[in-house]
C-alpha cells in the first residue's frame, strides 16, 4: 500500500516537473522558435510560390507605402516655400520713383512687414528682358509699360494664411496700390490638395490591408488543405487545436516580413531612380530640393503592418478551416 501510494507520488511529482518545464519562459520560448523555423524550412521548400505570394504582399504595402512618401516630399516642399511668401504691390503708373521710395520707407515700418524693397519701372524692364529673352524688342519700346513694383516680405508672426490676407487688404486699400497680390497663393492651394490625397492614401491603404489580408488567407487555406491529412493524424495523438495552429500563424508573420521586406526594396528602388530627374528639375529652380526615402520610423511601421496583416490573415484562416477537420 506504501509503496503504490509512493508510486503515486512520485509519478504526480514527475508530471508536475514536467508541467514545470514546459511552462518555463526559457522551453516557451524555445519551442516557438521551433515552430518559426519549422515554418520557414517549410516555405523554403515551395520557394517559387512562397515568393510570389510574398511578391504579391509587397506590391501591396508598396502602393500606400510610396504614395506616402511621395506626398510627404511635397508638404516638404512646399512648407519650404510656404515660409518664404511675399507680396507684390503693383503701384499706379502715375506713382514717381521718389513717391514709391518714400512709400517703401513707410511699409518698412508697419509691424506686419519685415522688408519692402522697391523694383522700378526700369529695373523691371531690365529684369523681364533677361528672363524671356525679348530685351532687343523690349528695347524698341517708345515708353516702358511697367509699374514700380514693391516686393513687401510678411514679419515672422504674420506668414500664416490669415494674417497674409489681411496684409494684403491693407496694402490694396492703399490709394497708391493699383493691385496687391498674394505671390503664394498656390502653394496653400496645395497644401488643401494635399490634405485630401493624404485621405485618398488612407482610403487605398484600407483597401489594399484587406488585399493582404485576403492574398495570405487564402494560402493558409490551400496549406491546411494540403496537410489535412496530418492534421487528421495529430489530433489523433492529442494534439490540441492551439498546437496545430502554431505554425500556420509563423506561416502568416513570414509572408508578412518577407512582403514588408519587398515593398522596402520597391520604394527605395523607384525613388532611387527619380532622385537624379528630380535634383536637376530643382537645379534649374535654383533649388537644392532633394527627394527623401522610407525614415526609419516609417520602415518599422510598415514591417509591423506586414506582420500584424499577415498574422491576422493566417489565423482567420486557420480559425475558419482548422475546426472543419476532424478525425473520422
Amino acid at each position: 500500500m506504501n509503496r503504490r501510494h509512493g508510486n503515486r507520488q512520485r509519478s504526480r511529482f514527475a508530471w508536475q516537473e514536467t508541467l514545470r518545464r514546459a511552462l518555463s519562459p526559457r522551453t516557451w520560448l524555445r519551442r516557438h522558435a521551433q515552430v518559426s523555423l519549422e515554418s520557414l524550412g517549410r516555405l523554403s521548400h515551395n520557394l517559387v510560390a512562397s515568393l510570389m505570394t510574398a511578391a504579391v504582399i509587397g506590391i501591396a504595402l508598396a502602393l500606400p507605402a510610396g504614395l506616402y512618401v511621395l506626398l510627404d516630399n511635397l508638404h516638404r516642399l512646399s512648407g519650404s516655400w510656404d515660409g518664404q511668401a511675399g507680396l507684390s504691390v503693383f503701384l499706379r503708373q502715375e506713382i514717381s520713383e521718389p513717391a514709391a521710395q518714400q512709400l517703401a520707407g513707410t511699409l518698412q515700418d508697419w509691424p506686419e512687414v519685415a522688408t519692402a524693397t522697391l523694383v522700378t519701372p526700369a529695373e523691371a524692364l531690365a529684369e523681364f528682358g533677361q528672363h524671356t529673352g525679348f530685351a532687343d524688342v523690349i528695347g524698341s519700346l517708345d515708353e516702358n509699360p511697367l509699374p514700380a513694383v514693391l516686393l513687401v516680405t510678411p514679419a515672422g508672426g504674420h506668414t500664416g494664411p490669415a494674417a497674409a490676407s489681411a496684409l494684403q487688404q491693407r496694402l490694396q486699400s492703399l490709394p497708391e496700390t493699383e493691385q496687391a497680390q498674394l505671390d503664394l497663393q498656390w502653394v496653400q492651394r496645395l497644401s488643401a490638395i494635399l490634405a485630401i490625397a493624404k485621405r485618398g492614401v488612407l482610403i487605398v491603404s484600407c483597401l489594399l490591408a484587406l488585399a493582404v489580408l485576403l492574398v495570405v488567407g487564402n494560402t493558409i487555406r490551400l496549406e491546411i488543405q494540403n496537410r489535412r491529412e496530418e492534421i487528421v493524424v495529430t489530433k489523433l495523438i492529442g494534439a490540441t487545436n492551439g498546437f496545430i495552429r502554431r505554425p500556420f500563424l509563423y506561416s502568416g508573420i513570414w509572408y508578412g516580413i518577407f512582403g514588408a521586406t519587398i515593398a522596402w526594396l520597391m520604394v527605395e528602388a523607384g525613388f532611387f531612380i527619380l532622385a537624379d530627374p528630380v535634383q536637376r528639375l530643382a537645379g534649374l529652380y535654383q533649388s537644392d530640393f532633394s527627394l527623401e526615402t522610407l525614415p526609419v520610423l516609417l520602415l518599422f511601421v510598415l514591417l509591423g503592418g506586414g506582420i500584424l496583416l499577415g498574422l491576422l490573415g493566417s489565423w482567420l484562416a486557420v480559425g475558419r478551416h482548422l475546426d472543419d477537420i476532424e478525425p473520422a
